[in-house]
């Protein structure tokens, strides 16, 4: 998910020096949203482990 976040952002980033404002809006706010569901996943994974949910291998 981190490679998405990464690779929407440099869409932005590229789309924003040359000009186009819709497509670097666009795709910023796509990096934005998916990093928020990678933090919140994150959280809860961590949550999960640390409360004993993750198996011990």
């Amino acid at each position: 998910m981190l490679t998405w976040i990464i690779i929407f952002l440099v869409i932005a980033l590229i789309a924003g020096v040359l000009g186009f404002g819709g497509v670097a809006t666009t795709s910023a706010g796509i990096a934005r949203i998916l990093f928020f569901v990678f933090l919140v996943l994150f959280i809860g994974s961590l949550i999960m482990h640390l409360l004993g949910g993750g198996a011990a291998v």
